[in-house]
């Protein structure tokens, strides 16, 4: 069986440098048990031996084999003849709350399970502007799997304004970033293969890849981003033919990889032959800081540097949820095989649809209103819960379109399960890690208007107030690591 691996050192960060409370092994344990429930030490990860994590604490190995020993009495570790110690978080609970629904949402229920923007002021007039070439399209037959020239050109055009060289035939436009990394996955993945994930990470890329057959070998995302050593010993035990990274505000924490572990990532898969799977459907959703801070450099492409890798993008999450248009930028060498692997799906995007997202391209300002939206949103939200849910930890992110809140006990699942009660829908953190955790998460875009995010929010104290008073007490904040 393949095991993941965390560093004493690593531990040590997750765990901060509050001072120990008395009993000392109780206190570690309940930190340790709090950080395998968020998910920041992942299901099955191999913990560091009693003598190693003694040393990095300061501590004594008996009170480390002591806390061990709680862990196991409590069920959050197992303990293997000759292997040590390993986390064990819930299973994830299996839901199609973020895959989407065949039942219409009741009128007045606030979506809060979805991370779509509305549509970007101006995208009616890009519109209308647009039909007027449909009779040039309506002579042609609709179909060209690669996509229309026009979205292609200026598809590439932008990867090269990022310093990323690419040409238009390196481009292939899909029907949104989800039909994109299906596309891709079935050129790249056969069944049993393995691919490396974040955790947590976007739970429809969970869903796709495990479609396909393949074998998720999930990291842990830190609180600063990623750990390359972390992954480059993962990639050694597991031999993954791919890795599925979201660089750029990931979904759902919104983090932005620095360029420092951007280097040493594309080094470290480039070394063990490991094809980067780039999702930048986020790239252009930064958010300008917050209190006169200065702004953080935008890193280069992760992709830049690495001659095999597959970025995805999509102009669904920049302009409006209902522009289902995404692409794929690939190597000449595989532009053929994702085509021919395209068109066992779909035959194509909607034209008329590609000449609208080739003009929003175009146009900067059309953007900028969006970021300067969601800006707004994020920053009212966060306010909103500061006031009624004290309690829940709300960073702001630096880009992307939702928070991803740390809850003060382990209620995401009871807070998702009993919201269509107060007229919410929710996503359980548990749905955006692939093997269990993220019982003390939870995700709340910030894509509504404010006066909707402000009832929201008051639905959600109400949902607090009822979930909290039930099942197992709510943990105390002061053990909160």
């Amino acid at each position: 069986m393949t095991n993941r691996w965390i560093s004493p050192q690593r531990v040590a960060r997750l765990l901060g440098d509050r001072p120990w409370s008395t009993p000392a092994y109780r206190d570690l344990a309940e930190r340790l048990r709090l950080l395998i429930a968020d998910g920041s030490i992942g299901h099955l990860t191999r913990l560091p031996s009693e003598r190693d994590l003694a040393t990095q604490l300061t501590l004594s190995r008996s009170t480390i084999a002591a806390a061990y020993a709680e862990l196991r009495r409590r069920g959050y570790a197992e303990a293997r003849r000759g292997a040590g110690n390993f986390a064990v978080a819930a299973a994830r609970t299996e839901s199609t709350a973020m895959l989407g629904s065949d039942s219409p949402v009741t009128e007045g229920v606030i979506e809060l399970n979805r991370a779509s923007p509305l549509a970007t002021p101006g995208l009616l007039r890009v519109f209308e502007e647009t039909v007027r070439e449909l009779p040039a399209l309506l002579a042609t037959t609709g179909y060209d799997p690669r996509g229309v020239p026009e979205l292609r050109a200026a598809v590439a055009e932008r990867f090269r304004d990022r310093g990323l060289p690419t040409e238009p035939d390196q481009i292939v436009i899909t029907s949104g970033a989800l039909a994109a990394l299906a596309v891709v996955g079935r050129c790249l993945l056969s069944q049993g293969d393995r691919i490396v994930v974040d955790s947590p990470t976007y739970p429809n890329a969970i869903h796709a890849f495990r479609q396909l057959g393949a074998r998720l070998v999930a990291q842990p995302l830190d609180p600063e981003g990623w750990d390359p050593e972390a992954i480059e010993h993962l990639v050694r035990q597991t031999s993954p033919r791919a890795a599925y990274l979201i660089p750029d505000h990931h979904n759902p924490t919104g983090l932005l990889m620095p360029e420092e572990q951007r280097t040493r990532l594309r080094a470290i898969l480039r070394r063990h032959r490991v094809t980067m799977i780039v999702d930048e459907t986020m790239q252009e959703l930064a958010l300008d800081p917050a209190d006169g801070a200065d702004a953080t450099p935008t890193p280069p492409p992760l992709a830049e540097g690495a001659a095999d890798a597959i970025t995805v993008g999509s102009a669904s999450k920049i302009f409006w949820g209902g522009l289902r248009v995404g692409w794929i930028r690939a190597p000449r060498s595989m532009v053929q095989a994702i085509v021919h692997s395209r068109i066992a799906l779909d035959l194509g995007t909607a034209p008329l649809e590609q000449l609208v997202t080739a003009r929003l391209l175009a146009d900067p300002s059309v953007g900028a209103r969006q970021r300067e939206r969601l800006a707004e949103q994020c920053d009212h939200l966060r306010a909103a819960l500061a006031e009624r849910l004290p309690s829940w930890d709300a960073p702001r992110p630096a880009g992307g379109q939702a928070l991803w809140v740390r809850l003060p006990a382990e209620a995401s699942l009871r807070l998702a399960t009993n919201a269509d009660r107060f007229g919410l829908l929710l996503t359980p953190g548990s749905q955006f890690f692939p093997d269990g955790g993220g019982e003390r998460r939870i995700r709340l875009p910030y894509t509504l208007p404010v006066d909707t995010l402000t009832e929201a929010v008051d639905r959600l104290a109400a949902l607090w107030s009822e979930v909290a008073s039930l099942g197992e007490e709510t943990t105390d904040l002061s053990l909160t690591a």
